[in-house]
């Protein structure tokens, strides 16, 4: 076969497929991975995974013979409910509930459902690069919006509906990430939260709640979902098992007004999520045994976290600023205005540390070079004494620590 005669998709790709799509590679991880929010790999509940999907499979294995629910296993949405009217202070029932491939999916179903090209989204000043990697795919006007430690400021959030609006756009939602957010760390406050609903609600505007680390709190006591503290059923909300069993399981779940799950059910690809999963993680929920690992992997992760802030202070001093986060995965790290981040990783990774630049989370892709995240759930407390260390040598050696 000639060149010439191959055939070319070039000209047959929609104007919404990405430009210039990324390789598929194998993943490629150093040593010390702060990088990827993964969790301790040690304390994953195999053994009772496994006791509970031989459970559900002899009770109800002959049911894999059919397509399951659109929505996802019943019993599974009916513990997600409780749950949530448990720990997160909401009222929402069985078939208030959609379950998804992770925490992904639903986002991606929301935004399937509601974007247009050029429609405004409000994120914080920093977002997880997931949901911007979505938002760019749907070619919308992502617009950041000024954060301190509580969350976002009222008033930067205020001004950005205004100026939007303003412009004739109307922002189709906010997306937050209120707890433990990815990547700044922070805990959004209850009057804060209470702030937003306000602001949302007096100019009609969507929120988006991305709850998915909220099971991991180290510190002080839970804040109320934004979603509980609104009754015109504008927020929805997004969870997931990914962080609590394992990203693996790619089980999350989406809730919200029953106008928009009827149509976020409608974009879902692929129909009823996958019931093999589903199985095993009710059986293993139902039972409790959820709950008690979830308290394991907290200690776990407490001590992980520890270790990373008292390594930053043992390297770094007084160079550089980080979050001290009371829970989640991330810790930011802000190095002075003219360190370059980006411009180091190659040399980090080379030095077996990994990291992520603080430009990839920012709306702009610009932002936010002289900062990193850095992720301390997989690493041993040992390790990331360790990785630190070597991060900051690193980053002396590149002139960024004494930048």
């Amino acid at each position: 076969m000639t060149e010439t005669s191959r055939f070319s998709y070039r000209d047959l790709f929609s104007e919404s497929a990405p430009k210039d799509p990324p390789r598929a590679a194998a993943v490629v991880r150093a040593k010390y991975d702060f990088a990827v929010a993964y969790p301790d790999p040690d304390s994953l509940p195999l053994d009772d995974l496994v006791d509970s999907l031989g459970s559900a499979l002899a009770e109800e294995g002959r049911g894999l013979a059919v397509y399951p629910h659109q929505q996802g296993y019943p019993p599974l949405r009916d513990y997600v409910a409780s749950k949530l009217g448990r720990d997160r202070e909401m009222r929402v029932g069985v078939d208030d509930i959609i379950l998804a491939d992770g925490s992904s999916q639903p986002l991606h179903m929301v935004m399937e459902s509601l974007l247009d090209p050029g429609d405004v989204v409000l994120t914080e000043e920093f977002v997880y690069v997931g949901t911007l990697t979505m938002l760019r795919r749907f070619r919308a006007d992502i617009r950041g919006v000024e954060c301190d430690e509580a969350g976002l400021l009222p008033d930067a959030l205020e001004a950005a509906v205004t100026r939007a609006k303003g412009e004739g756009k109307r922002p189709k939602f906010i997306y937050t990430i209120p707890t433990f957010q990815n990547p700044l760390g922070w805990t959004m406050t209850l009057e804060r939260r209470e702030a937003l609903v306000e602001i949302a609600q007096r100019h009609d505007v969507a929120v988006l709640e991305d709850d998915c680390y909220v099971d991991l709190r180290y510190d002080g006591e839970p804040v109320p979902a934004i979603h509980s503290l609104d009754d015109t059923g504008r927020v929805m909300y997004v969870g997931s098992f990914s962080k609590t069993i394992a990203p693996g399981m790619r089980l999350g779940y989406l809730t919200g007004a029953r106008e928009l799950l009827e149509t976020a059910r409608a974009v879902k690809s692929g129909g009823g999520v996958n019931q093999f999963a589903t199985l095993a993680v009710h059986r293993y929920a139902a039972s409790g045994k959820l709950d008690e690992h979830i308290d394991e992997a907290v200690g776990i992760l407490r001590k992980k976290r520890d270790a990373m802030l008292a390594a930053l202070g043992e390297s770094f001093g007084g160079a550089a600023k980080w979050s001290r986060p009371a829970g989640g995965l991330y810790v930011w790290l802000e190095m002075p205005g003219e360190a370059d981040l980006v411009g180091a990783r190659e040399a980090a990774f080379e030095a077996d540390v990994g990291y992520s630049a603080g430009n990839s989370f920012a709306p702009d892709g610009v932002s936010g070079g002289n900062m990193a995240r850095l992720c301390f759930g997989y690493n041993t407390p040992e390790e990331i004494h360790e990785g630190v260390g070597r991060l900051a040598d690193v980053f002396s050696r590149e002139g960024v620590l004494g930048a």
